[in-house]
């Protein structure tokens, strides 16, 4: 188990639940679009935000956002220690540096003494556009190796300087790479781990990258907060977050959707069904986070091959056959319905299914 630290409230590590962050894209000046932003990434289940803080006017601004904001902020610094000090001392929860980029150790000593000073923690990020060069031509080039001994001699930079809130972050945008790093810092170090796929894409294709890297390090039990990178809306790293969450099995009041992939047998307009049922599940999904219920399973299944110990199987499911399904709840027979009726039947008894 990985060390605890505390980010405005949101706790990281320690046997926690994995928490979800993503990254404002607007001007940090504007304080306004600011706002509206990390309301709308909170609304849709972010927990913590990160801000850009690439100047002294930024830094200013985030304090005034920080009066207004109802989740944790964490400031983003490159290069310039001093904008690191000057949001910590106007609220931020927790501060993002790279100490290889910082300057000279006194540089880092400043930020990590006013943290101390705040009790807040230090994100410690290595991505692999930024490694250190002699690291670079040791490895020749960028590899897990080099990732992971950067990442870990800024650990212990900081941690010479007595300070031990570190959560660590080494991110690449090759998936292989990244998983392999990954599991070396993991297999060196109790400090919680940030995880993701950097710059893994647009919203298209960085799905894929995000799901199978964030996954498969989540799946070997690494990771104690993470963030989806997309080109676009932060709000959809959010929604892809929660999905990646709840096929892994990590994250309570969600829901499985599980349907085949339809054959000749198919004797319904299944891909129709499953669409509308997928689309009318995400309120109920919503609901059941809220009230923290635990995760369903509702199958969705085309014909009598699989279809009836899929949906027999499932928490909720339908077995279709030829213009009619058979529904089934907690392996029981519900009811046999028409087509037409399907979505709605399935429907009730999801949101029926504690009641019942």
């Amino acid at each position: 188990m990985t060390n605890k630290v505390d980010c405005g409230g949101v706790i990281i590590g320690g046997g926690a639940k994995i928490s979800i962050q993503s990254m404002t894209n607007v001007d940090t000046k504007d304080v306004k679009a600011c706002l509206e932003q990390i309301k709308r990434l909170a609304e849709a289940g972010c927990q913590i935000v990160r801000l850009a803080v690439p100047d002294m006017d930024s830094a200013l601004a985030f304090g005034e956002i920080k009066k207004h904001s109802k989740v944790p902020l964490v400031a983003d610094i490159h290069f310039d220690y001093r904008l690191a000090v000057a949001s910590i001392e106007n609220g931020a929860d927790k501060v993002r540096i790279n100490p290889g980029n910082i300057g000279s150790l006194e540089n880092v000593r400043a930020v990590v003494q006013a943290a101390k000073l705040r009790k807040i923690p230090i994100r410690i990020g290595v991505n692999s556009g930024s490694l250190e060069k002699d690291i670079l031509l040791k490895n020749n080039g960028v590899t897990a190796e080099g990732l992971a001994e950067s990442a870990l001699r800024n650990i212990k930079l900081v941690e010479e300087m007595d300070f031990d809130q570190i959560v660590v972050s080494l991110k690449a945008s090759n998936v292989k790479l990244n998983y392999e790093a990954h599991k070396l810092v993991a297999s060196m170090t109790n400090h919680p781990i940030h995880i993701g796929i950097t710059e893994s894409g647009t919203v298209q294709s960085g799905r894929v990258k995000s799901a199978i890297g964030i996954g498969a390090l989540l799946l070997e039990g690494i990771g104690d907060t993470m963030r989806v990178s997309l080109t676009g809306d932060p709000v959809k790293e959010i929604i892809l977050a929660k999905e990646i969450l709840e096929a892994v099995g990590l994250r309570g009041g969600g829901i499985n959707l599980v349907s085949c992939p339809t054959c000749g047998r198919t004797k319904v307009d299944l891909e129709k069904i499953a669409v509308e049922i997928e689309s009318k599940l995400e309120q109920i999904k919503i609901q059941r986070e809220e009230k923290r219920l635990p995760m369903l399973t509702v199958a969705v299944m085309g014909c009598a091959v699989n279809g009836p110990g899929e949906a027999k199987g499932a928490d909720v499911g339908v077995a279709c056959g030829d213009g009619k399904g058979v529904l089934f709840r907690r392996g029981e027979i519900i009811k046999t319905v028409k087509e037409e009726e399907i979505v709605a039947e399935l429907l009730k008894a999801v949101e029926n299914y504690e009641n019942i």
